[in-house]
């Protein structure tokens, strides 16, 4: 079974997406269950991890309600403010729900970009692991020493890096080494997985073209970092679409992946994902 762990839904509206922006007018419309589905069918993908979009307890029933109405949305990574004094509970109402496979509060967007150090944030982090819930981690690569830091607090809780990080794909300088460097420390922690999504949008200059060729280097960094048991495929479908159609980026991993067994890309293909989010 081929799983895509990262991909998204939205009902859209400029008040409720702020950050669909200027230069982002492809992705101005809804994206629902019924414009992935053909999609996933002509590139053989057999079911879905939806992850939130934007950050308001609201996206958590939006989503939970596709899934429940859609057996291939296997899994919901929802939002909730894990700083909240309440966060322990509503992290365990949250988990009650079918479908709820982890949460995200993404990182990258705070003011302070070691939010992830505070006591109110690990407090509330603190909780998912009792449900077995995983945590995503949207950041950027400045933050990933930080993040580091926080992941020390729960060794015993289930991490996955969105997107790698977000490293700066292509210029002159190639594979940044502060990255690189801090991507390998952070894979040192057996309990941190990795998702291969989100790297197109991330190539430089905005204009330029991509091919596997060119992303090549940094995938090579995160598969001698992670290894192919904690590595997820993740489309980024429909911010994808920003830089090419699902079909471009997933030929690209399965080209990346195509000297790998077996049993090495049916992990990175859907396995992980499955054990990761308790599919």
């Amino acid at each position: 079974m081929r799983l895509d762990s990262h991909q998204h839904f939205w009902q859209y509206s400029a008040e409720a997406y702020p950050w669909i922006g200027t230069g982002k007018e492809i992705l101005q419309r809804d994206f629902l269950p019924g414009d992935l589905r053909p999609v996933l069918e002509e590139n053989e993908i057999d079911g879905v991890v939806a992850v939130e979009a934007r950050p308001e307890a609201a996206e958590n029933e939006f989503l939970l309600g596709l899934a429940s109405d859609h057996d291939w949305i296997l899994g919901v990574v929802g939002w909730l403010d894990l700083s909240a004094e309440d966060a322990p509970d509503q992290v365990a109402r949250f988990a009650m729900r079918p479908k709820a496979a982890g949460l995200r509060q993404g990182l990258q967007g705070m003011a302070d970009p070691a939010f992830c150090l505070s006591e109110e944030f690990n407090r509330g982090l603190s909780a998912l692991h009792d449900f077995g819930l995983a945590f995503d981690l949207l950041v950027l690569p400045d933050q990933l020493p930080a993040v580091t830091r926080c992941v020390d607090r729960h060794p015993a809780q289930l991490f996955v890096l969105d997107h790698l990080g977000k490293p700066t794909i292509g210029g002159p300088a190639g594979v940044e080494e502060g990255w690189a460097k801090s991507l390998r420390e952070l894979a040192r922690r057996e309990n941190v997985c990795v998702k291969l999504s989100g790297l197109i949008t991330e190539v430089i200059p905005a204009q330029e073209d991509w091919n596997p060729d060119l992303i090549g280097p940094w995938f090579d960094v995160a598969f001698e970092a992670f290894g192919p048991d904690r590595i997820l495929f993740g489309s980024d479908w429909p911010v994808c679409l920003l830089r090419g159609e699902y079909a471009d980026w997933f030929q690209c991993v399965d080209f990346w992946l195509s000297g790998l067994s077996p049993e090495e890309r049916g992990a990175i293909f859907g396995g992980n994902a499955r054990r990761v989010y308790g599919l």
